[in-house]
């Protein structure tokens, strides 16, 4: 199935066909913790667990599936990911950002440049110890081939920061 067509499909399915586009995936001031965290801390205690957590994980797959050639919302999707034995409303909320984000460019994905050019650029990334839970800093990198992606990924560390 085309890209294009599979992004429209999840945006349908999800009712935001008359939502205004996300210019971001992901907004990096919103801390999405575990229902266990919130106990713990006594924290966002009007943030309930959803009663269908079947929707969420359908939902958070599609956009797992859409990695393959959306490097763009990678960081989102795995955070998301995160959560799906016990998804709350605030998890859910965030990916409807994602599926808003990729509204906006709905068509987008890996290219290849027909430019000839073999240097190879490599590009990384941490955030130190940024996830919550676990204390655990987010690694990251891209490779580039020319003007054309090739490569990516980001991995949480094993060890703690």
């Amino acid at each position: 199935m085309h890209q294009r067509k599979y992004t429209l499909e999840i945006i349908s399915e999800v009712g935001l066909g008359a939502a205004k586009p996300a210019s971001t995936p992901f907004d990096p001031y919103v801390q999405l913790t575990t229902k266990e965290y919130d106990e713990q801390y006594g924290i966002n205690k009007e943030d309930k667990l959803l009663e269908n957590p079947s929707v969420y994980r359908r939902l958070v797959g599609k956009l797992l599936y859409l990695n393959i050639t959306r490097p763009d919302i990678t960081f989102a999707t795995q955070t998301l990911s995160q959560f799906l034995h016990q998804p709350k409303q605030s998890h859910l909320n965030a990916a409807l950002k994602v599926v808003k984000y990729i509204k906006g460019e709905a068509g987008l994905g890996v290219l290849f440049s027909s430019k000839n050019n073999n240097q190879l650029k490599v590009y990384c990334d941490s955030d130190w110890g940024a996830c919550l839970h676990t204390r655990r800093s987010v690694t990251g990198f891209m490779v580039k081939l020319g003007e054309s992606l090739i490569s990516w990924k980001s991995k949480k560390q094993e060890t703690i920061s």
